[in-house]
């Protein structure tokens, strides 16, 4: 029993070094899981993570880690169990991050409640479920500015009402009765609009759905968030 124990020990011994031997850098590391994921990932970056041996990887927009050999892809949280803080959740926040200064705000339409002295942006498809119960939350915000971009992700329909939306002598009223009242836009839609733009910008920024909202720190809440939530974030930021 001693002596099969003994060779399991020296066995384990030889892969550790093996695995030390052929471990891979960061650059190889990234160009190995590229090679495995294929064209439709983007892998951007890899790191060495809290743990050592194990590396974080930047896949599009999500965080994934992978070991010293690139063999294996692993999805989770990474929780520090000492503090209780989702390292995981940070470091997303972290990649997700924009420059609010860097936003173009020609291209989005702009609505001003009370004094308008705090400020989110917000990119919506017209057709969005989600988005039109985030819009009925939003009425409830005071002394805000709202910054709209208009991406239609979801189909043909969400182009053609986009750009009658902007083309709109009133784009508020005209957002309104289409996304609380269900009234629907029925203008031009053959003006210059920035829809394309904000398709582009929507894909640089890794937006992947529809509503998401960002703040002036530059993090971003997805979804149809409640109106505490927001409520709480725009108060962090005085």
């Amino acid at each position: 029993m001693t002596k099969n124990l003994k060779h399991v020990s020296i066995s384990l011994l030889l892969l550790g070094m093996a695995s030390s031997v052929f471990a891979l850098n960061e650059k190889q590391i990234r160009t190995e899981i590229q090679k495995r994921l294929g064209t439709s990932a983007n892998v951007r970056n890899v790191t060495p993570s809290p743990i050592p041996g194990l590396f974080e990887v930047q896949v599009n927009n999500e965080i994934f880690y992978t070991d010293s050999n690139a063999k294996y892809l692993i999805q989770g949280e990474m929780v520090e169990l000492a503090s209780g803080n989702n390292l995981t959740t940070k470091r997303q926040e972290d990649i997700n991050r924009i420059k609010w200064s860097e936003l173009p705000q020609a291209q989005a339409f702009k609505v001003v409640r009370g004094n308008g002295s705090r400020q989110i942006a917000v990119f919506s498809d017209p057709n969005c479920g989600y988005c039109k119960r985030l819009e009925k939350t939003l009425q409830q915000l005071d002394n805000v500015t709202i910054y709209n971009y208009l991406i239609p992700i979801l189909s043909a329909d969400s182009a053609l009402k986009s750009k009658q939306i902007w083309c709109a002598a009133d784009q508020q009223k005209v957002w309104n009765d289409w996304m609380l009242n269900n009234l629907g836009p029925s203008g031009k839609s053959d003006c210059a609009n920035p829809i394309d733009k904000n398709l582009t910008l929507a894909k640089n920024y890794g937006i992947n759905g529809t509503p998401t909202i960002f703040f002036t720190d530059g993090s971003r809440f997805p979804g149809a968030v409640q109106l505490a939530d927001i409520e709480k974030k725009l108060a962090s930021l005085k």
